[in-house]
């Protein structure tokens, strides 16, 4: 049964938060806020139809104030098709598309309007990256051309115009775009900005061009439009941007112009350890981020007329949110994964139906790695990111005929395709032939740095009790006993069998035995990543953790190769800290009395380690596909007419992302 409170009353635990906040010439029906992330969704460089399906279901979810991504004010930022411009005119009907879907939800809209800088590698437009100074952002990128003073004033200019074209749109602010790294950023860090002319060298010079765009903008728009700045109050960056210097540097720039919000980010896009705080993952603790905006709110706390101060990173629940609100550290706070995860997360918590949100869990899989290959964003525990037009809430869109469900394998993937099917009125029942739901995920319980993927396994539990779907542990699945159920469907998410990689001599163990059997694997452990997901590293670390010595060998020459920038850098940085040893193109070959046979796969020369406990060299598994097959089989001869389909690990061994995805998508299909 669906748990539901008095929403007047629940609201109560979140009285800052649901409070309005007048920004410039805006006011915002709560504190709470989306802020810009790139989604990936433009066509033609325009807003799209799923940018305002996607933006829509948020602000009917309860969040009061959207700012749209990263929006392009010159053709030499565009870098890509889906990349969004708005200093063509013809994009303004676009705009307003989203401008109507927003606002019609009773949310207001804001666009950020930025200039990527050297981050554009110029391939799509068949020009150079600009930027400050010929320092490219990362050791594989090409240096930008570094602008002259007519290119400045052309870039000032587009910012500019194409915050005129976004408020003739309808949108109801401008955010400009000074942080992570991006154009106006490489001229203020001393970092990336070397020159010697009046945009470098000196603070006041580094701050010039974001200033001077700064004025520019707001001279296009008028003082009474409303008008904030997005800044990084720290690059985490060596010879970077520090607090300090971002304290001072905020505060001269509310001086010069009147600026009537600072939303306060932080790092740089940086191929480095930077890039991996700015979307900080599950590893990292939220409280490392909480003192940026205070430290910004008290700089600018005694201008003539202070700027709101909005915070953001790693805000999960209305709850944190609250915090942070009634101890007066800032004045709205950003929450951009937890609504990619639940867009009626404001929405849910005010109803007291907390234990409905799907939670974020910082994993970076369908946000961040899916950016990372240019695609449009999904999100592991939501799959109806990005397709809230094709798939409109389960529970919104009931099935006209009832169906008996059999559903077989309690892991993400299964317990997916249970709770969506029986949101949507279907009769389910979930065999799981273990003690426990949760397949492969729920190995996380022993490391503590991926403990949050379990509040993925609690929803999806707590949703299935919800919903009334029957639920059967200890029970393995048979032809004949599934076929004596008379189920209308069945769907198999059994997983794959283990596997590890064969060896000449001895044996290599599975991360499953490995994780069950910690204590028998003595000090010096040898993993091999065949995989390069985060199911290897994660076992290197926690394996470092409990004070093994740790080997890392990586075949293919990187290992964890599947893991996006936004957390691979700072995933090296600790197994560095916690000396483990990584061995780039060398696999293992054998393993037998404590010594294993290593080769270097770039010279083919073999050495030997002696005192090793054991070797883990997990492969790909194998689907357990015997089942279905047997099924599909059985049923034919018996001429029965039910449906049978696979998802998850059952078609092919991968990760939860795509077991949920294929467990959402099977519970709309029965």
């Amino acid at each position: 049964m669906t748990r539901t409170t008095d929403s007047k009353t629940n609201g109560q635990h979140y009285h800052h938060a649901l409070q309005p906040l007048t920004v410039g010439s805006t006011t915002i029906r709560n504190r709470i806020f989306v802020p810009a992330h790139t989604t990936n969704f433009g066509a033609d460089n325009k807003p799209s139809s799923r940018h305002a399906a996607y933006h829509r279901a948020r602000a009917e979810g309860g969040v009061g104030l959207i700012i749209f991504e990263g929006i392009r004010v010159h053709h030499s930022s565009l870098g890509r098709a889906q990349g969004v411009n708005g200093y063509e005119r013809d994009a303004i009907p676009h705009f307003a598309a989203v401008a109507d879907a927003v606002q019609g939800a009773g949310a207001k809209l804001f666009g950020q309007i930025i200039h990527l800088g050297r981050h554009i590698d110029g391939n799509y437009t068949r020009t150079p990256a600009w930027g400050a100074s010929p320092v490219p952002w990362t050791a594989t990128a090409p240096p930008p051309h570094p602008m002259t003073t007519d290119e400045i004033a052309e870039v000032v200019a587009g910012h500019a115009d194409t915050a005129v074209n976004l408020l003739e749109a309808g949108l109801d602010g401008i955010e400009l775009q000074l942080a992570h790294g991006h154009l106006l950023q490489q001229f203020l860090s001393p970092a990336t900005n070397l020159r010697d002319d009046a945009y470098g060298g000196s603070p006041e010079n580094r701050m010039r061009f974001a200033a001077e765009t700064l004025a520019a903008v707001r001279r296009a728009i008028g003082e009474d439009a409303t008008l904030g700045i997005r800044v990084s109050a720290d690059e985490f960056l060596p010879g970077g941007l520090t607090l300090e210097m971002m304290c001072e540097i905020v505060a001269t720039l509310c001086t010069k112009t009147e600026v009537d919000f600072v939303n306060v980010s932080h790092s740089a896009y940086h191929g480095s350890y930077t890039i991996s705080t700015q979307m900080a993952d599950m590893a990292f603790d939220a409280a490392r981020f909480r003192g940026l905006a205070p430290a910004i709110k008290q700089a600018v706390a005694t201008l003539p007329r202070p700027p709101a101060v909005f915070a953001v990173c790693k805000f999960r629940t209305l709850a944190e949110a609250e915090t942070v609100l009634a101890a007066g550290d800032a004045d709205m706070v950003g929450m951009a994964r937890a609504h990619i995860a639940e867009p009626a997360i404001v929405a849910k918590s005010i109803a007291g139906r907390e234990d409905e949100i799907r939670p974020c869990i910082g994993c970076n899989q369908g946000c961040a790695g899916y950016l990372a290959q240019n695609l449009a964003i999904t999100c592991l525990v939501n799959p109806r990111a990005g397709l809230e037009d094709d798939w409109p809430e389960a529970e919104s869109a009931p099935t006209a005929e009832k169906r008996r469900l059999l559903v077989i394998g309690g892991g993400p993937g299964g317990m997916e395709t249970a709770l969506t099917a029986a949101a949507r009125g279907h009769a389910v029942t979930l065999w799981e032939a273990g003690a426990r739901l949760g397949g492969a995920l729920a190995l996380v319980d022993a490391m503590p740095l991926r403990h949050d993927a379990l509040n993925l396994l609690s929803f999806q539990q707590q949703s299935l009790e919800r919903l009334g779907v029957e639920v059967v542990l200890n029970r393995r699945a048979t032809v004949d006993d599934v076929l004596e159920e008379t189920p209308d469907a069945v769907v198999v998410a059994t997983g794959a069998e283990p596997a590890a990689m064969p060896l000449e001599a001895g044996e290599a163990m599975t991360l499953e035995a490995a994780l069950a059997a910690p204590d028998t694997l003595g000090h010096r452990v040898l993993l091999v990543d065949n995989l390069g997901t985060w199911s290897v590293l994660s076992v290197a670390e926690w394996l470092a953790d409990r004070g093994h010595e740790v080997i890392l060998l990586a075949p293919t020459g990187t290992p964890g190769w599947t893991i996006p920038i936004y957390s691979s850098f700072a995933l090296r940085h600790r197994l560095k800290q916690k000396s483990v040893r990584i061995m780039g193109l060398h696999t293992v070959l054998a393993f037998e009395n404590g010594t294993a046979t290593v080769v270097d796969l770039s010279s083919d020369t073999r050495q030997e380690m002696v005192d090793v406990g054991s070797v883990i060299a997990p492969v790909h598994g194998r689907p357990r596909s015997g089942l279905i097959q047997d099924l599909r089989k059985a049923a034919a001869e018996r001429q029965i007419a039910t449906t049978f389909n696979a998802v998850g690990d059952a078609q092919a061994a991968r990760t939860a992302l795509e077991a949920v995805f294929e467990g959402q998508q099977s519970g709309r299909l029965v």
